[in-house]
């Protein structure tokens, strides 16, 4: 264009957005470039007139996965792509791009036009979230989990055995590691035993070891788990199975601090904590007879209780960007995140799987999604409600839904308490009334300090 160049209506108009918009021609010369194209890469608008596209971005996709070239080959445009190019400073940025081919009048191709936003922000924000919200691997922001968060040091700083209660899926080993991680043991070793999945006497010889000869092919001394957990920690999963036999056998072992393997005369002294689990409710148990009593308080000094992802919807889209991160690491891919649409159908699910159902759900949506952002088509079927017939077809929840769903929530968490409910949401009271009002909540009759008054909304 030269120096000065002439101002056009059309520069006018795409100086006016606030993602980069830039044209290209044919031949991949750049035939317009917005004002934020010039913030986001550090080129002036004069400086990329004219020049080869790939010459000005530099990005990792312009050799082999160009976006614009995919555009002009298949006809189709590009949404919600992503890459990273390399500033005019040297900084590498990421982007998300969307692309489409520009006709003339007479509906011949003239050239491609890409927009692309800078997602620094967004990732620099993800970061300091996951870092704020982040406790070794357990990701969460809700109320419940912030409280545990909050008690776990406490907890790891002695050396009481610990109970964790929890569904299936609501990462109960990920807090007994993370118990251990954060304890003076943790130079020591953590060895984990899933008791429901051995029978009865190979978990005993797990548990306990044996001496050669205990039995036909002992042929050699086994140490059992205790012995190898010395000094650290002993992480007793689905504890709740274990036969009345057993329990008596463990019972000693944790009174006495002494194993005795499989034929041996000799016990064994141990110094290492118990951290025990269950997808059970294990005080129902013992009132049925099915659990010891006094194994049950020697296990439970200290209780923990996992929420399930239904009772903390809110972390839902913290734990979908952890889990994005995750397999972007672990695959070499380059996802950006969920469409608004594919987020909204994972807030609205229960979860009887819990975050190990999340995981799976993200994990296979990254087989199928190859690049750009995962949307609703790459959910599972179930999911998707592909089989239901067009009557029976839910809409996808809307923001304002997914708002009152989330308020809603966290209102009936506090027993109707505002005040509580808004310091959680990060919003002012007076904000809150105004959403409760617009989006038509019901709010319980008790207000949080068990008395009963209006909502306040004359």
């Amino acid at each position: 264009m030269g120096h000065g160049p002439k101002i056009t209506e059309q520069d006018v108009i795409l100086d006016s957005i606030n993602e980069g918009v830039f044209t290209v021609d044919l031949q991949w010369r750049i035939t317009a470039f917005n004002r934020a194209a010039e913030k986001i890469t550090g080129v002036k608008r004069e400086d990329a007139i004219g020049k080869s596209c790939c010459d000005v971005f530099h990005a990792d996709i312009c050799e082999k996965e160009c976006a614009l070239r995919k555009t002009f080959e298949n006809g189709k445009p590009v949404v919600n792509g992503t890459a990273h190019i390399i500033t005019r400073q040297g900084r590498r940025v990421p982007i998300r791009i969307s692309t489409a081919i520009l006709k003339d009048e007479a509906r011949r191709v003239i050239g491609g036009v890409e927009t692309f936003q800078d997602l620094s922000q967004i990732e620099q924000l993800q970061k300091q979230l996951e870092g704020r919200f982040t406790f070794e691997d357990i990701v969460g922001r809700s109320p419940a989990m912030m409280r545990l968060f909050d008690l776990l040091p406490q907890i790891s700083a002695s050396s009481s055995s610990v109970l964790i209660e929890g569904p299936s899926g609501t990462g109960k080993e990920l807090f007994a590691r993370a118990i251990h991680n954060l304890s003076p043991r943790r130079k020591k070793p953590f060895v984990a035993v899933n008791c429901a999945a051995l029978p009865d006497t190979l978990l005993e010889s797990e548990l306990f070891g044996y001496k050669a000869g205990a039995f036909t092919d002992a042929r050699r001394d086994k140490a059992g788990r205790f012995v190898l957990a010395d000094g650290g920690t002993i992480f007793l999963d689905e504890i709740g199975d274990i036969s009345p036999a057993l329990q008596v056998r463990l019972l000693r072992v944790l009174q006495e601090r002494l194993v005795e393997p499989l034929g041996s005369v000799r016990p064994v002294p141990v110094d290492v904590r118990v951290v025990a689990a269950t997808n059970k409710e294990l005080l129902k148990l013992v009132r049925e007879g099915t659990f010891r009593d006094d194994l049950y308080y020697r296990v439970r000094v200290i209780h923990l209780q996992l929420p399930s992802l239904r009772q903390r919807r809110e972390d839902i889209p913290l734990l979908v960007d952890h889990l994005v991160a995750k397999f972007n690491r672990l695959q070499g891919k380059d996802i950006a995140g969920l469409s608004m649409e594919a987020m909204a159908r994972l807030m609205e699910h229960d979860f009887p799987g819990n975050v190990r159902e999340l995981e799976n759900i993200i994990e296979q949506a990254f087989v199928l999604c190859r690049a750009g952002i995962i949307e609703l088509h790459h959910l599972p079927p179930e999911l998707r409600l592909a089989a239901a017939s067009p009557a029976e077809a839910v809409a996808p929840m809307s923001l304002q839904a997914m708002e009152k769903l989330m308020i809603t929530e966290i209102l009936r968490r506090y027993h109707g308490d505002r005040r509580r409910a808004s310091r959680d949401l990060g919003i002012n009271p007076s904000t809150l009334y105004r959403k409760i009002k617009s989006l038509g909540i019901d709010v319980p009759e008790t207000d949080g300090r068990r008395r009963k008054q209006s909502c306040g909304l004359q």
